[in-house]
C-alpha cells in the first residue's frame, strides 16, 4: 500500500527513527490514546531513551524488515532521518504497509479538530511553543501540544488536552524521504507564528532564499479568516507581508509593530517590559526568562494569548511561573563552585544569545564556552566568522569534536567543513584562551584542572556531547 494521506483506523502503529524528540511525542501521544505501539532506533540517549522506557513503549534497537514482519503494524510512520534505503523503510515498501510521515500522522489523528498554532521561526522556537502553551494551561484552557523539548512545567514534551487549542513547534525541516517539503506544512496553522529567519539546515536549503521559500509557502496557506503573528523586526520575515491571504500582526521592539515592548528591564531572576497594544499602554509583565531575544519570544505569545481570549492578568500568571525547558540553560550541577549548564545551542546566533544569556544572568563571572559541532549545518565552512564572532562572550572556549567529519569526507567534501582550528587560533590572537580537544575526558580533565570557584560552563551541543556534562562534575568532585 502507499502513502496514505487519510489515516484509515488503525491499531497498532510502528515508528521508525523513534528516538527522535518528535516521534518520541508522537510515540507517547499514540500510546496514551490507547494504540499499541513500538519503534526502533540507533543509539538513543537521555533524555528520550529514558522517556520511552519511562513509558513502557517497546524500542527495538537497529533497523531491520524482522521488526515489521513481527510487530505487523497496521501503520508505519517514517521519521526523516530514515532514507529510501533505510533497511525498515525499503521493508514498508516490500511488505505493502500503509505509512506516513510523522507531521500528517500528528495532524491527522491529533490536531485535525483543534485551533492549531503553529510556532515557527529560526530560534526560540522550543522555548517559545513551551511558553505558550503554559500559557494557555496556566489559565485554565487545557490545551494540547507537542514541543521539541522537554519543558520543567510539564516535564514531557507532548500533552493531549481537552481543550480548544493544539500548540506545535514547527520545524522547517524535512518531512520524510518522500516529501521534502518543511514539517510546518502540514499542521494546517489557524495561528501561525513566524518569530524570525536566518540562515540553517545547510544539508537541505541551498541559501537563505531556499529558507524564506519554505516560509512563504507556510505564508499562504494560512486562511483568510486566520491569523499569522509576524516578528515585525525581522527584515526576512516581513518580506513575506505580500504572501498572506490571513490578518497579518507583528510584534517586535520596533515602534511600527502592532504590539511593542518597551522600558525593558533585566534581573538576575528575568525581565520586565511594557506592552503596547495598537498604539496604546497595554500592560507591565514580568518574566522568568532573561535575554532581549526572550523578551521578543514572550511577547508574540503573548500577542497569541490575547488574540485566543486570554486577560492581561492571566498572561502574566503564566509568565511568573514559567520554569523552562531541559537543555535550555538548564543547571545540570554545581561542583567546588563551578557552575555545569547544559544548552542545546548550535548555530552562531543561539551561541551568542546563549553565552550573552551566562554573562547578564552570572554577572562578574568567568565563562567557559565548551561547544560540539553536532550536525552537519552546525559544522559548515560559512559558520567560521559567526562563531568567531560568538565565542567572544566568552572568557575560555574548547571545541569539541566534529561529530560528521566522516560524512564530510564520504560525501560533502571537507572543504565544506568548518576549521575548528582556524576559529582556534582565531580566538586566541584576539586573547581569547581556546583550544580544540577531541576526547570527552580529556576536555573534562582541563575543565577539572583549571576551573576556580565561582566559573561558569557553558556545555552546548544538539546532542549528547558524549556525556561531558557528567565527566566534569566527577572530576571536579574528586579533585
Amino acid at each position: 500500500m502507499a502513502h496514505v494521506k487519510e489515516l484509515l483506523p488503525v491499531k497498532k502503529v510502528y515508528l521508525i527513527g523513534i528516538g527522535g524528540t518528535a516521534m518520541a511525542s508522537l510515540a507517547g501521544m499514540l500510546q496514551e490514546r490507547g494504540y499499541e505501539v513500538a519503534g526502533s532506533d540507533e543509539h538513543v540517549y537521555p533524555p528520550m531513551s529514558t522517556y520511552l522506557e519511562r513509558l513502557g513503549i517497546a524500542v527495538l534497537e537497529g533497523y531491520t524488515k524482522d521488526h515489521l514482519v513481527t510487530f505487523h503494524p497496521d501503520l508505519v510512520v517514517i521519521g526523516n532521518a530514515a532514507a529510501s534505503t533505510n533497511a525498515e523503510a525499503a521493508g514498508t515498501l516490500e511488505l505493502d504497509l500503509p505509512y506516513t510521515s510523522m507531521p500528517e500522522a500528528i495532524h491527522q489523528l491529533f490536531i485535525k479538530e483543534k485551533h492549531s498554532i503553529v510556532v515557527t521561526g529560526t530560534h526560540g522556537k522550543t522555548t517559545t511553543t513551551s511558553l505558550m502553551a503554559w500559557l494557555l494551561e496556566s489559565a485554565g484552557r487545557d490545551p494540547s501540544m507537542v514541543v521539541g523539548g522537554i519543558p520543567l512545567n510539564f516535564n514531557q514534551n507532548f500533552k493531549l488536552g481537552g481543550g480548544p487549542e493544539f500548540v506545535i513547534e514547527g520545524d522547517e525541516y524535512n518531512t520524510a524521504f518522500f516529501d521534502k517539503g518543511p514539517k510546518f506544512l502540514h499542521y494546517g496553522a489557524n495561528t501561525l507564528l513566524v518569530n524570525n529567519i536566518e540562515f540553517d539546515h545547510a544539508d537541505i536549503y541551498a541559501n537563505l532564499e531556499a529558507i524564506i521559500d519554505a516560509f512563504r509557502k507556510g505564508v499562504q496557506q494560512v486562511a483568510p479568516a486566520d491569523v499569522i503573528v509576524a516578528n515585525g523586526d525581522d527584515a526576512n520575515v516581513m518580506s513575506l507581508r505580500a504572501d498572506a491571504r490571513s490578518r497579518w500582526l507583528t510584534f517586535g521592539t520596533s515602534r511600527g509593530c502592532d504590539i511593542t515592548a518597551t522600558d525593558i528591564e533585566f534581573t538576575p531572576e528575568g525581565g520586565a517590559f511594557t506592552a503596547w497594544w495598537e498604539g496604546s499602554e497595554w500592560f507591565r509583565f514580568r518574566t522568568t526568562l532573561s535575554g532581549q531575544h526572550n523578551v521578543v519570544n514572550a511577547l508574540a505569545d503573548i500577542a497569541i494569548a490575547r488574540l485566543r481570549g486570554l486577560s492581561a492578568e492571566e498572561i502574566q500568571r503564566g509568565l511568573e511561573t514559567f520554569q523552562g525547558i531541559k537543555r535550555r540553560m538548564e543547571v545540570r550541577g554545581v561542583e567546588r563552585g563551578v557552575t555545569v549548564i547544559d544548552d542545546f545551542a548550535h548555530h552562531p546566533t543561539a551561541i551568542e544569545t546563549t553565552l550573552a544569556g551566562a554573562k547578564r544572568r552570572y554577572p562578574g563571572r568567568r565563562i567557559w564556552a565548551l561547544f560540539e559541532p553536532r550536525s552537519i549545518t552546525s559544522s559548515r565552512k560559512e559558520f567560521e566568522a559567526g562563531y568567531i564572532e560568538a565565542f567572544h562572550q566568552a572568557d575560555r572556549v574548547i571545541i569539541g569534536p566534529i561529530f560528521h567529519k566522516g560524512r564530510y569526507e564520504t560525501r560533502y567534501g571537507l572543504d565544506k567543513m568548518m576549521s575548528a582550528a582556524a576559529i582556534v587560533d582565531r580566538l586566541n590572537a584576539d586573547g581569547i584562551p581556546a583550544e580544540q580537544i577531541d576526547d570527552f575526558d580529556a576536555i573534562a580533565e582541563v575543565i577539572g584542572r583549571d576551573a576556580r570557584p565561582d566559573d561558569v560552563v557553558m556545555v552546548m551541543s544538539s546532542g549528547a556531547f558524549g556525556g561531558v556534562h557528567e565527566k566534569i562534575l566527577e572530576r571536579l568532585s574528586s579533585r
